[in-house]
């Protein structure tokens, strides 16, 4: 019988708060051609190297700082959890291993270790519930391109976003659940920005993406590669399953970059516009990261906050993503153990 095991991969962190790993970091994850795709590669090289990672790895050294813990990242710390308690749920005949894109421990040598204990057969689930090039698909391509090159006789299967399935819609449901309970005047879908070109280069018609009116709302076998509609496909189920009225929340994305039009409203905007309205008491959900990271905890429950209490806001509370919680663990385990049963020996 064949060795089976599971590859979970997520985005990554720097491997401490200093200068120099946060810099060696950015430079590695803002180097990869599917982040920015500036062409030709010289320039976007000159971009990362000669001035983003410069002025941004001091303040995103800072920033780490505020959500490091003892352990270390708080992505890494509990994506470890994540992997330990899918490990006992699978039991030890399937072992689960863990990767990051960017940083420790990498693909390769992840890669490396599965060959060395003997694995012929793997579940690749990227830690992604959307599609998009600079997430999902920068994982899949790194994983093949490395398991080409160290494993060429290794069997992959891929899991493919699962944005609305109904089981990952029921676990997100049942870690938001609790909070959702609580007094609130709104709810905000607050998911990771991308600029708009990668939608329509993502769109393989040409013909769809931005070009036909309220295109993520007209059904298209193109948004298998659209983010922007399979991110409003998660609202809607869980809108749905919560009950929540049109008047009751709204989507916004956040952590974009200068340069570019990217996806609106945002969400630091949106942060000042709704207590103006007079949404003082909010919640705010981040669907497009399945554990809590920078992105979460810094910018959104850290900074966030600031800027909502400080435009008039009362109350604010970031919503938990679905982290080690067992509804998640009960979904990867499901789909882990559906393709152990249905994989050919």
């Amino acid at each position: 019988m064949p060795k089976r095991a599971v590859l979970l991969v997520n985005l990554g962190s720097p491997d401490s708060t200093s200068v120099a790993d946060v810099r060696r970091y950015l430079r590695e994850f803002l180097g990869d051609e599917r982040v920015i795709d500036l062409k030709p590669r010289w320039a976007a090289w000159l971009l990362v190297n000669g001035l983003i990672t410069t002025f941004r790895a001091p303040k995103s050294a800072h920033a780490y700082a505020q959500i490091w813990q003892p352990g270390g990242s708080p992505l890494v710390l509990t994506s470890r959890s994540v992997r330990d308690k899918l490990a006992a749920a699978l039991g030890p005949a399937t072992p689960v291993y863990l990767a990051m894109r960017y940083g420790n421990p990498s693909i390769a040598s992840v890669l490396g270790q599965l060959v060395a204990d003997g694995v012929s057969e793997v579940l690749l689930f990227p830690q992604y519930p959307h599609y998009a090039m600079s997430s999902w698909e920068t994982v899949v391509a790194k994983v093949y391109e490395e398991a080409a090159r160290l494993a060429p006789a290794l069997r992959m299967t891929c899991v493919q976003p699962f944005f609305q399935d109904a089981d990952y819609i029921a676990a997100l449901y049942a870690v938001t659940a609790p909070f959702l309970a609580q007094p609130h005047d709104h709810v905000l879908f607050s998911y990771h920005g991308i600029p708009e070109r990668h939608l329509r280069r993502a769109d393989s018609s040409h013909a769809h993406c931005t070009l036909v009116a309220d295109c993520c709302a007209t059904a298209s076998p193109l948004h298998a590669t659209c983010y922007k509609a399979q991110i409003l496909a998660t609202t809607r189920a869980l809108v749905a399953r919560a009950g929540l009225s049109a008047d009751q929340y709204s989507v916004s994305f956040q952590s974009r970059l200068a340069g570019e039009p990217w996806l609106t409203p945002f969400t630091d905007h949106e942060l000042v516009r709704l207590p103006r309205e007079g949404k003082r008491r909010l919640l705010v959900l981040c669907p497009a990261f399945v554990a809590d990271c920078l992105e979460t905890l810094e910018e959104i429950r850290g900074e966030g906050k600031r800027t909502f209490l400080a435009a008039g806001g009362e109350t604010f509370l970031q919503i938990p993503c679905l982290n080690d919680q067992p509804p998640y663990i009960d979904f990867l385990a499901n789909r882990a153990r559906s393709w152990l049963t249905n994989a050919p020996s």
